[in-house]
């Protein structure tokens, strides 16, 4: 069984202290949510655990089945089993659907391992299928002209290809209507069942956890983890909304002090952080 496991991460931008120390463990085949107010620094943990450029590691560990994340370039952290679908996936001109998956799958299993010419194809487009993308589009560059929609089930198709350990999926749902919503959440649930993969969901909205069934959800508030709980977490969330929890977060706990030397943090002027992050 694989393990992802986060402690006590703080993260910085510039001078600005946006994660103030984050704890989380997500086991093979487990859903875990998080959700939060915007600018609650959702975002900023998937680039800092993918190893974006410009963000600063304060303290703190991830470790992915004992491998130290943080010492990894990113593509040693995607070739160890870690994979980020992006909020707002990068459009690559010239560069192929298939000769991306092809060059991915290569330096992860290594040539002798990789599947012959045509198999790849026939897997992309049998993926494609189940999450009702045109296998048209596949001949595309990488996300060349394509909707927000499509942009989000061709992620989808990525991921399922290239089978990582874990996936961190930053607002999958941004952008896809209510049937494409449907195909790709079942098609990610799908795949903790039959491959084991673990799941790390960045979410505004219920209405993705009720296809992609999360094991816990959490609320993230001013860079900390405020509070835990089962998937009637998200429910409750729907009701109430954040305010009570951004109080608890401008209240103190847990990491609570630790940007200290620093500037008091402002997650809203993160210039790295999404607009709905």
């Amino acid at each position: 069984m694989s393990q992802l496991v986060i402690r006590g991460l703080r993260a910085a931008v510039g001078s600005r202290v946006i994660l103030n120390g984050i704890d989380l463990e997500i086991g093979s085949g487990e859903v875990h949510a998080v959700m939060g107010p915007n600018g609650a620094g959702k975002s900023t943990l998937s680039h800092v655990l993918m190893g974006r450029p410009g963000y600063e590691v304060l303290g703190g560990t991830a470790t992915l089945d004992g491998a130290d994340l943080l010492a990894l370039a990113p593509w040693e952290r995607a070739q160890a089993g870690l994979f980020l679908a992006m909020q707002y996936p990068t459009e690559v001109p010239g560069v192929s659907v298939v000769d991306t998956l092809r060059a991915a799958e290569l330096a992860t299993v290594g040539a002798g391992q990789a599947v012959p010419d045509g198999a790849l194809e026939d897997r992309l487009a049998a993926e494609a299928t189940r999450v009702g993308l045109d296998s048209a589009l596949l001949e595309r560059a990488l996300n060349v002209d394509l909707s927000g929609g499509e942009k989000k089930r061709l992620e989808t198709v990525q991921l399922t290809v290239l089978k990582p350990r874990f996936a961190i999926l930053d607002e999958l749902d941004s952008g896809l209507d209510v049937d494409a919503l449907r195909a790709v959440a079942r098609r990610v649930e799908d795949a903790t069942n039959a491959d084991g993969l673990g799941v790390l969901v960045i979410t505004h909205y219920s209405r993705l956890l009720t296809e992609l069934r999360p094991d816990r959800v959490h609320v993230l508030a001013q860079g900390r983890i405020v509070a835990s709980g089962g998937p009637e977490l998200a429910d409750e969330l729907e009701v109430s909304g954040y305010a009570g929890y951004a109080e608890a977060a401008d209240g103190g706990g847990e990491g609570a002090g630790s940007g200290a030397g620093r500037p008091a943090v402002d997650p809203l002027a993160d210039p790295f952080a999404d607009p709905l992050a």
